[in-house]
């Protein structure tokens, strides 16, 4: 199969090609000599986890070491803590308050590790900030990092969504009057206000729908959509040359 010379694409094609978000996703071009074959061998995440060189600022301790890596530490341990808390939650207005009281009361280690989960809750929202400022004040989100920034950035969004719809599955008067707070803002949605608050609360009122909406929310989906985008993450930062400095 003959490969067309860069200037031999269609219009459409090529525009795409010399865009900038085309040359932030893909920055080698296809591989035509050996040192270009041997580079893409060096570079491959599945061949080499570590970057064949690692920058000294890379692993010098400073107050802002591991922002990222403690970020994803307290992920998984979210992600441990949700799953053995829900062995024990049932998401329905009758239930979900009673089973809260049972887990901080009757289960074992059940209030060690509610308290886990809704901690390492807090702290991931506050190291996955602290991160994003590091990054911004060193210039790290500029060429070539803008894909990777723009990944952190949903990912901070993703962070904050679950958070917020973990906030509602208690079920007590906190939980409630805070959501009820966000769906009154959401009804002030641009355009499409009644779509937005069916969308995300699934109803005008704050019920039993919106109680298992929230739960599915918290934990099949933004639970997902993160892990596929953290993958994404570490992967950008693997191709651009690992932990990115001040600029």
């Amino acid at each position: 199969m003959t490969r067309k010379p860069p200037g031999q694409d269609w219009l459409p094609i090529r525009l795409i090609k010399e865009s900038n978000f085309w040359r932030s996703l893909i920055r080698q071009p296809y591989p035509t000599t050996s040192r270009t074959r041997a580079l893409a061998v060096m570079n491959n995440v599945f061949l080499h986890l570590h970057p064949v060189r690692v920058k000294r600022h890379a692993v010098r301790y400073t107050y802002t070491f591991c922002l990222g890596g403690v970020s994803f530490f307290l992920f998984l341990v979210l992600t441990v803590t949700g799953l053995y808390l829900m062995f024990f939650y049932i998401p329905s207005v009758d239930r979900a308050y009673q089973d809260i009281i049972a887990i901080e009361n009757s289960v074992a280690f059940g209030s060690l590790v509610r308290n886990m989960h809704r901690w390492g809750a807090h702290l991931m929202v506050l190291t996955v900030f602290l991160h994003m400022m590091r990054v911004f004040y060193h210039g790290a989100y500029k060429p070539p990092r803008e894909w990777n920034w723009a990944v952190g950035t949903f990912l901070l969004f993703c962070t904050l969504w679950l958070s917020f719809t973990g906030y509602l599955l208690p079920w007590d008067q906190i939980a409630f009057w805070a959501v009820n707070v966000g769906s009154s803002m959401a009804a002030y949605a641009p355009a499409v206000p009644t779509e937005s608050a069916f969308i995300i609360f699934a109803g005008i009122d704050i019920g039993s729908e919106t109680l298992i909406r929230f739960y599915v929310y918290h934990v099949i989906a933004f639970p997902l959509i993160t892990a596929i985008f953290l993958m994404i993450h570490f992967w950008r930062i693997r191709k651009d040359g690992g932990i990115s400095g001040p600029v």
